[in-house]
């Protein structure tokens, strides 16, 4: 739950905290706000899994340029940056000249981004279908009471 936290919590917080200012009720904004937070971690679950099918018709494409256009780019990415931090700087310091690729900062962004989005996507999916297991228990634990 930390990392559905980490992840989600500030967006999820912000909705929440907007409740304290209307309901004055205490048990109804302790309702308000639990529907809320199940309803914004319900939205996040259809996003990861809309964007995961989408990766995965691409993944299961039939030209090989759909398959592989997002581990291309990201290779790209890294060889400028590999060239411009490690080749580079060794060129120019045994040869006397190096050439270096200017990286705009869109590049570096999707680069990250590219990385950190498929760290954080697995993570955050992981931490989504734990959390709807813990729910399915829950409901299945007040049945059997």
């Amino acid at each position: 739950m930390n990392v559905l936290k980490t992840v989600f919590g500030s967006v999820i917080d912000k909705g929440v905290d907007i409740v304290d200012q209307f309901v004055e009720d205490k048990d109804q904004a302790a309702k308000l706000k639990q529907a809320i937070s199940l309803r914004m971690r319900d939205s996040a679950d259809t996003a990861l899994r809309e964007q995961s099918s989408i990766i995965q018709s691409e993944a299961g494409g039939e030209s090989w340029l759909q398959r592989n256009w997002r581990p291309v780019l990201m290779l790209v990415i890294v060889t400028i940056v590999a060239n411009n931090y490690i080749v580079a700087p060794y060129a120019d310091a045994m040869f006397g000249s190096s050439l270096t690729l200017d990286l705009p900062e869109r590049l570096w962004d999707l680069m990250t981004l590219g990385v950190g989005g498929y760290v954080g996507g697995r993570t955050a999916e992981k931490s989504i279908k734990t959390w709807q297991q813990g729910q399915v228990a829950k409901k299945q634990a007040g049945r059997d009471s």
